[in-house]
């Protein structure tokens, strides 16, 4: 996958005027779920630092039950804890997950910062086992610092 291609048109969604923020997420999420094969569910968690929550945003691919989830719990929630990418090659192999479908294979979230805090994160979930290597990760940390610019 070359990712590269694929950053003109992030950053053309994210700063399209007269659309707003949530229509910008959802729209990018929308493509990247539709560039890259192996992206089968791409959405946006935020965080509520004062109840130690995360909040679903705007997201494409199957419905899911998990809107809130606490800080520590599956990978979203370590991550909003960590502070840190957490790339799982095989969901299965992971004590703290959250199951979301019987589909999903393994996982990617990277952390979104504004201003040094961490807000939120984008998660991504595949059907393909270990799918995701270095540069997913550079480039989901690239897309997240085009939608701190949102902020």
């Amino acid at each position: 996958m070359n990712f590269e291609n694929l950053k003109p048109q992030v950053v053309s969604l994210l700063t399209e005027e007269n659309v707003d923020r949530d229509t910008k997420l959802k729209n990018l999420c929308q493509f990247l779920s539709d560039s890259v094969s192996y992206y089968n569910w791409v959405g946006f968690y935020f965080a509520n630092h004062e109840n130690k929550t995360l909040h679903l945003g705007p997201y494409v691919g199957a419905e899911t039950d998990h809107t809130v989830i606490p800080f520590g719990k599956g990978i979203c929630g370590q991550v909003a804890e960590s502070n840190a990418n957490f790339v799982v090659p095989d969901v299965s192999a992971q004590d703290n997950y959250i199951a979301c479908s019987f589909t999903v294979k393994s996982e990617i979230v990277v952390p979104l910062f504004v201003n040094g805090i961490n807000i939120g994160q984008i998660d991504i979930d595949s059907h393909v086992l270990d799918p995701f290597t270095e540069a997913d990760e550079r480039f989901l940390e690239f897309v997240n610092n085009e939608v701190a610019k949102l902020f």
